[in-house]
């Protein structure tokens, strides 16, 4: 059986990572580009862990845009739903590192090659051969990227391809709070498959994000699966009929970019597999702590491409931690 396609939409730019942790953006001496965009990270994470992924984004025609679409390549990514934008530039984003391995963020985009994507430059061949297709809520903030954005989800619910969504929230990027939730619900009722996590689930509902009442809150009549991550003690997972948590895996966290990601990834692959898991509880729960564990791995180096795992350092951690 072929390898089913998995298609990814959104941003992918630089992060300017401080070489020490732990430090403010001002306190930093120097910085380490290491490439972001929760998309792309997607893209590659699935990759990575043997499955078949496509990037469709806009990158600046610059040095940092080349560069990324070259690692796109490199980690195995078909890259045929790429453009080039020869007036804006990639985006780039200044993380702060915090004690903790928490994050925070500065971005520069006004506007930056990918919010400008245009329905027109639309790989719409690509999304139709699709299984599944992913995209987060930062191609939503503003135009034309948003009618783009609209346009391919409606091309692959069109072609019966099912539609993943995490939300991803990036509150600086948004011009108010309010806009945010508005712009991240707009298209909550279309996608079959959601993760968010707790954070997002306080924020989104602004109720108490461990209560199932609170979480079922954010179900809705055509949603298959809603995931709720919850850092280092796992996952709960909410379907029509059975609801339910898998616990985490403990590592030493060095830094937590890209692990919702990594999760995403694994969680996709083995929907791409198996699209029974939404119904088969034993599956699925052995699906969400196969992702639990990509995620975990995913802390354990810098960086969020560099440190998203292969099935055997993910099995590794799951043997270790089942003794």
């Amino acid at each position: 059986m072929a390898t089913p396609l998995i298609v990814s939409f959104g941003e992918m730019l630089i992060d300017f990572v401080p070489d020490t942790s732990a430090v403010s953006l001002a306190e930093s001496t120097g910085f380490l580009k290491a490439p972001g965009g929760a998309p792309a990270n997607v893209a590659c994470a699935i990759s990575k862990l043997g499955g078949k992924s496509a990037f469709i984004g806009k990158f600046g025609d610059d040095e940092f845009g080349h560069m990324l679409v070259n690692i796109l390549k490199k980690n195995g990514v078909n890259s045929e739903g790429v453009c080039f934008d020869t007036h804006a530039r990639t985006a780039l984003a200044f993380v702060t590192l915090k004690k903790n391995g928490e994050r925070e963020f500065m971005f520069y985009r006004n506007p930056s090659a990918d919010m400008l994507l245009k329905e027109s430059e639309l790989n719409k061949d690509l999304i139709k051969k699709a299984k599944i297709f992913h995209y987060g809520s930062i191609s939503l903030i503003s135009e034309p990227c948003r009618a783009a954005h609209m346009a391919a989800m409606k091309t692959a619910k069109d072609a019966g391809v099912l539609l993943s969504y995490d939300p991803n929230v990036r509150l600086p990027l948004w011009p108010s709070t309010e806009a945010a939730i508005e712009g991240i619900k707009s298209i909550w009722n279309e996608a079959d498959i959601i993760k968010v996590s707790d954070d997002e689930v306080t924020f989104l509902t602004r109720g108490d994000a461990e209560k199932d009442d609170v979480v079922l809150s954010l179900m809705h009549d055509k949603l298959k699966l809603l995931i709720v991550t919850d850092g280092e003690k796992g996952c709960r997972y909410y379907t029509k009929k059975f609801k339910g948590r898998v616990p985490g895996y403990s590592v030493k966290t060095v830094d937590t970019t890209g692990a919702g990601d990594s999760f995403v990834g694994a969680f996709l692959v083995s929907l791409g597999k198996d699209g029974s898991i939404l119904d088969d509880e034993g599956k699925l729960k052995e699906a969400l702590a196969f992702a639990n564990a990509c995620g975990a791995v995913c802390t354990t180096q810098k960086g969020a491409i560099p440190a998203l795992p292969t099935p055997s350092d993910a099995q590794q951690l799951m043997k270790s931690k089942s003794k």
